[in-house]
């Protein structure tokens, strides 16, 4: 092993005595290298390998490569990067192949290299990465795609593209990205011949010699592409994709014509259907900017573009009469009502077009859920408080067993300072039962704070514990306990927190409540402080190994503390502790008795 770093490390000196002699480096950097090129050799030759040693190392010779760079800009000195550079970019090629070879998997590893060659330029070594990491993954859609876009845009080869996509659809038959990316490589390559032959015809230079293919300029390749695909891959969104690809090119009018045609004949009762139909309306016959265009006519002209949008969408929730169709309107709406614009009439109109929607979705019972809460956020904004509270309480008829739509209704009246909010809590959780209601008390009782007797928020509090399912009054327990605290004082708090012992679950905060009260207290007792411990450690003994500690730390600085309980609470918690946390509880008492934690 010696004898190879030892070769390794000589095969350096020629690169490293140019880099001096040139005067990039200096002699005490050229050693500085060598050291670290030492350390990091020998981490690489050991039995057993490790990938962050690898990584470690390309990741040194790539930021001596950009040194290099640096000082080369800085001097003006552009000669010997045969003897320099190249040596050290074999060497990382030849670091990035030892670890792919062990850790043929990664991909993260192998786009690492890709990415390392494309930086340097490095064509020839690229195609090699590619064409060994598609043999080792050829699962994965992505490379291939990445690896044809690579032969497309950068070796300029549509045929090795075309070769690429063919061999990658013959392991994933079915993948729409696939399809959609060949589907632009060949649109791109129609465009980029065509683009040559005017510039040809420009030059009138005799086109005799290169056979420029009608079909091929015409995008042909692209509709025999996007056929196949049709017949495989189901659904509105592969046609959406392909049709806003063909768009970009100003050559595809009949292929437009044509995909579009499929999507209204194969998917008419689709929702995404309608809603690019009715989208397409902004794009129609939109008006040419010249000087005499009046801000006035610009607004007249974006008014009718929209109008004739919602009349699409009117069609389409009539002919599919659903919540996805409802939503697809609702979201068109709320896009245009926030966009930009100087015109008060224009945002008006669009702010009455999109409350008018949203009735009659929900008038026709067809509103989604979670449409509702940004109605009503609109409603209250604009400070249409009777129709909020009826939207309100129309939601939660319709979705009863949904918390969100109660909790909705209830802060739409908290807010309004309604006087119902009493009433409608109660009728909230007679609805929803105790599974699930944890919000809703938790929203009355805060609610209750600020607006009832203290009598009536502790009898709130004390009918949600046996009011939720016990998982969720553990929560409650909590808030009463710092309630009762903030507003009966240290006594008040001792009894309910001993009341609410005596009903299981717990959680560790509960207690850690309790002793943080007790600490805050003046004459703060180690009595009431073990108490407490010892209730949260039959809780949670054996899965919190912090809880011992805090106890043991308790008995040593509290002043009525009793150093020589320590070894009795340890002995415990080494009983009680389960799996790793012995261990953890050790090494963190160990830095304890240091004087470390």
């Amino acid at each position: 092993m010696a004898e190879r770093i030892e070769q390794r490390l000589e095969d350096r000196v020629p690169e490293l005595e140019q880099l001096e002699r040139v005067g990039l480096f200096t002699r005490k950097e050229i050693r500085a290298v060598l050291r670290k090129a030492s350390a990091l050799e020998y981490k690489i030759q050991r039995r057993t390998l490790r990938k962050e040693d690898f990584i470690n190392y390309i990741q040194y010779e790539i930021n001596l490569l950009e040194l290099i760079k640096k000082r080369r800009a800085r001097i003006g000195y552009s000669f010997k990067k045969d003897e320099i550079e190249n040596s050290i970019l074999h060497r990382v090629h030849s670091l990035f192949n030892r670890a792919i070879g062990k850790w043929k998997e990664d991909v993260q590893l192998w786009l690492s290299h890709v990415a390392f060659c494309k930086q340097w330029n490095a064509k020839h070594q690229l195609s090699k990465v590619f064409s060994s990491m598609l043999a080792i993954h050829p699962n994965k859609p992505a490379l291939w795609i990445m690896a044809a876009k690579w032969e497309m845009e950068t070796q300029l080869s549509s045929e090795s593209a075309r070769h690429l996509f063919l061999r990658a659809l013959r392991f994933h038959p079915e993948c729409p990205k696939l399809y959609q990316e060949y589907f632009r490589m060949e649109l791109m390559h129609a465009e980029k011949q065509r683009k040559e032959k005017k510039e040809f015809e420009q030059a009138k230079m005799d086109l005799g010699e290169f056979n420029y293919s009608e079909e091929i300029l015409n995008g042909e390749m692209a509709r025999i592409i996007y056929r196949d695909a049709a017949q495989k891959i189901k659904g509105v969104e592969f046609h959406l994709a392909v049709l806003s690809i063909a768009k970009l090119f100003d050559f595809t009018e009949d292929l437009q014509k044509e995909i579009l045609e499929s999507l209204q004949t194969k998917y008419a009762d689709d929702p995404l259907t309608w809603d690019y139909m009715a989208r397409r309306e902004l794009d129609l016959g939109s008006l040419q900017s010249t000087e005499h265009t009046t801000k006035q006519m610009k607004v007249s002209e974006m008014t009718q573009r929209e109008e004739r949008c919602c009349a699409v969408f009117e069609e389409a929730v009539r002919a599919v009469p659903t919540e996805d169709m409802w939503k697809c309107y609702i979201t068109f709406c709320l896009e245009r009502y926030n966009r930009k614009t100087n015109s008060e009439e224009l945002k008006q109109k669009r702010l009455e077009r999109m409350l008018g929607v949203f009735n009659k979705a929900h008038e026709s019972s067809l509103l989604p859920e979670a449409l509702y809460k940004q109605w009503l956020q609109l409603l209250l904004e604009f400070n249409l408080f009777e129709k909020a509270t009826e939207v309100a309480e129309a939601a939660t008829k319709r979705f009863s067993m949904s918390v969100e739509m109660w909790q909705m209704r209830l802060q739409v009246l908290i807010q309004l300072k309604s006087d119902n909010v009493t009433q409608c809590f109660e009728e909230a959780v007679k609805h929803m039962k105790s599974k699930g209601a944890l919000p809703l008390w938790t929203l009355w009782v805060e609610w209750s704070e600020g607006t009832n007797s203290k009598e009536d928020t502790e009898a709130l509090y004390q009918r949600s514990l046996h009011a939720t399912t016990p998982a969720e009054s553990v929560t409650m327990k909590e808030m009463y306990l710092d309630w009762t605290y903030r507003n009966g004082g240290y006594k008040k708090v001792k009894r309910v927190f001993t009341s609410l012992c005596e009903n299981r679950p717990f959680s560790l905060d509960f207690f850690r409540k309790m002793i943080q009260i007790e600490k805050e207290q003046e004459s703060c007792k180690m009595l009431h402080l073990r108490e407490y411990y010892e209730r949260a450690l039959r809780e949670f003994g054996s899965t919190d190994s912090d809880l011992w500690l805090d106890y043991i730390k308790e008995e040593l600085s509290h002043p009525q503390g009793k150093p020589e309980n320590c070894g009795s609470i340890h002995w415990r918690a080494m009983k009680m502790l389960q799996g790793d946390l012995v261990e953890d509880f050790v090494s963190k008492y160990t830095l304890l008795q240091t004087g470390h934690l």
